[in-house]
């Protein structure tokens, strides 16, 4: 990776811990210490006890709002696990970040979009999770096909008319019945509806 200076930078420094009991010094020295020899002048986003898999974080949100300012030149995490364990959701932000005109730099795994082999190996992340998108698809759709084959309907179950409740605001208008019943004007229509059917046909 190269340690090339680049005096101009403003670079933004991501780090985040699981649990309140952790402490995210450790990938901050790395950070700081990277961006120094980089000749980086930094500010730093913290997340404390927000997991990975979240796609709203404090620290991240603040971040994000503050690349679409271009408060920052370069991002910089010390692992792409610290800033998202949601591949999709990692590689939509990276892309947003890059279209800010914002590189972005991952220390464990030697990206470095700074350069055009680091651009790449983004481009090849982005592919991956499109790839993985694709295969997502494919298997709900085929799981869907499989479903009805079998003769199950799908969609939402419509529920039983309620007898016994009905019974208790049967002399009530509409509006007040669905609001004891504690539900919208088009349901009880449609339960007292089918309580009448369900009358002739006894």
């Amino acid at each position: 990776m190269s340690l090339s200076k680049d005096f101009t930078m403003d670079a933004a420094l991501y780090a985040r811990v699981s649990t309140f009991d952790q402490q995210p010094e450790n990938q901050l020295e790395e950070l700081r210490r990277y961006a120094t020899a980089r000749g980086w002048t930094v500010k730093e986003y913290i997340d404390h006890g927000v997991s990975g898999a979240k796609t709203t974080r404090p620290a991240l949100d603040a971040m994000m709002a503050d690349a679409k300012r271009r408060r920052f030149d370069v991002l910089v995490c010390w692992r792409l696990d610290r800033l998202g364990r949601n591949l999709k959701h990692l590689v939509t932000m990276l892309d947003e970040v890059q279209a800010l005109g914002i590189a972005f730099v991952s220390l464990h795994e030697g990206i470095d979009a700074t350069t055009p082999a680091g651009r790449l190996q983004l481009h090849i992340l982005a592919a991956i999770a499109e790839f993985e998108r694709g295969r997502i698809q494919e298997r709900v759709m085929a799981g869907l096909a499989r479903a009805r084959a079998q003769g199950v309907r799908l969609g939402r179950p419509k529920g039983q008319v309620p007898t016994a409740r009905l019974a208790g605001v049967a002399h009530m208008p509409l509006a007040e019945a669905a609001t004891a019943l504690d539900v919208s004007l088009a349901t009880i229509k449609r339960w007292r509806k089918a309580q009448k059917f369900l009358a002739i046909v006894a």
